[in-house]
């Protein structure tokens, strides 16, 4: 199929006041779709973009703010959030994550932005969100993991709770974020309602939890924590299994890959054990038949006791190193990761869009620009300040400290 020349969100502009990870996501995924998207900075940037420039530290940032455009303001300068205002004007989105209330003491109130523009979707994201007992907590992505549950079912079950690597709180709620942007977007297309849409960390990542919920729901609060078993404990074999050279993630969802993974393994002799025999029984066994599997996957190459177990169906991973991911060929050949040279950062891995447009060529990469550097163009060319509007800005510190 002919790619179309259009990306889907062409023509939308976005007012990017977010920071860290989850807005930015969020902001991140509609530049990828095609939006307009204009990250709006304090002089001094962004924490983000505010940490050390050594090698890794930093990418982050330059991964997350590619293909948008940057404008450095202060909005705690009247002159800056008249600008500002100017542009909601002639927007379709303005996102922030900022704590409960800050949009309100800047003098940017959902009353004021409506006023400015009727049809402007107002996003936001926050620990919490803007109402309940919570809304005024400290929220980053650890202590969300915390009040959430997350860090409760995660660890073994004899150990102390343990945090999930990725920062799972933070980019849950933006993927939430980016969803009910775009809802409102063909909302107001389909009724011309200009919604206000509002995402918390804590209620986006309490749905991955529907499985250990299952031990909780029994009345089972004994075991909180199941290391890799499954979360419900309802499903065995299921873990990471050793291998000679690593570790490989190994699942029997049905009977039929029991049954797969007895004959690859050259163990059809469990078929027959009565511990292991029936799903119930695997279930009752799982100490027994997690040592039984293991002494047999312990013996063989990772990556060969991934291909043979594909070969014959059953669930199964290696449990990999960032490195090897990094270079995964799938991911690079799918455009999802590919490594380019940034102007600020050097050689950067970029990350493309999960989300996958039949028919779409994915927008032309481009650098996260640098602080500030479209503030004039932006402000002349698509929101039509003349240079002396411009200037007065600069001479009432709209610009700077």
């Amino acid at each position: 199929m002919s790619s179309l020349a259009v990306p889907p969100l062409a023509g939308v502009v976005v007012l990017d006041l977010t920071q860290i990870y989850n807005g930015p996501y969020a902001t991140f995924l509609l530049a990828q779709a095609g939006a307009t998207v204009i990250k709006i900075e304090p002089p001094d940037g962004e924490h983000l973009r505010r940490r050390p420039r050594s090698p890794g530290v930093a990418e982050p940032f330059a991964v997350l703010n590619a293909n948008k455009k940057s404008i450095a303001m202060n909005l705690r300068q009247p002159g800056a959030r008249r600008a500002l205002l100017r542009m909601a004007a002639g927007a379709d989105v303005i996102v922030e994550n900022f704590a409960p209330g800050v949009m309100d003491r800047l003098g940017l109130d959902r009353d004021t932005l409506r006023q400015a523009n009727p049809r402007l979707i107002i996003a936001s994201s926050s620990g919490y969100g803007s109402t309940g007992p919570y809304r005024d907590y400290p929220a980053m992505d650890l202590t969300v993991q915390a009040m959430s549950g997350v860090m409760s079912v995660t660890g073994m079950p004899d150990g102390p709770p343990l945090k999930a690597g990725p920062a799972v709180c933070d980019f849950f709620a933006g993927v939430h974020l980016y969803g009910g942007i775009v809802t409102a977007l063909y909302e107001r297309a389909r009724t011309g309602h200009a919604a206000t849409v509002e995402v918390s960390m804590l209620s986006s990542v309490y749905p991955s939890l529907l499985s250990s919920l299952g031990l909780h729901r029994r009345g089972d609060r004994s075991c909180k924590r199941t290391g890799n078993r499954h979360g419900g404990l309802t499903m065995a074999p299921y873990n990471v299994y050793p291998a000679a050279d690593g570790a490989i993630a190994i699942l029997t969802v049905s009977d039929a890959h029991w049954t797969s993974l007895a004959q690859a393994l050259d163990c059809e002799q469990w078929l027959a054990d009565p511990r292991f025999a029936t799903r119930a029984a695997r279930i009752a066994h799982m100490d027994e038949l997690d040592h039984e599997l293991g002494r047999i996957t312990g013996r063989m190459d990772r990556d060969r006791l991934f291909d043979l177990l594909v070969r014959h169906r059953v669930p199964c991973a290696p449990v990999r190193e960032l490195d090897e991911v990094v270079h995964d060929p799938h991911l690079h050949a799918t455009g999802m990761l590919k490594w380019v040279r940034h102007p600020a950062y050097g050689e950067v891995l970029a990350h493309g869009s999960p989300l996958v447009f039949d028919g779409h060529e994915t927008p032309a990469y481009r650098p996260s620009p640098a602080l500030g550097s479209d503030t004039r163009d932006i402000l002349h060319d698509m929101f039509g300040m003349s240079a002396d509007d411009i200037q007065a800005l600069e001479a009432d510190g709209a610009f700077g400290p």
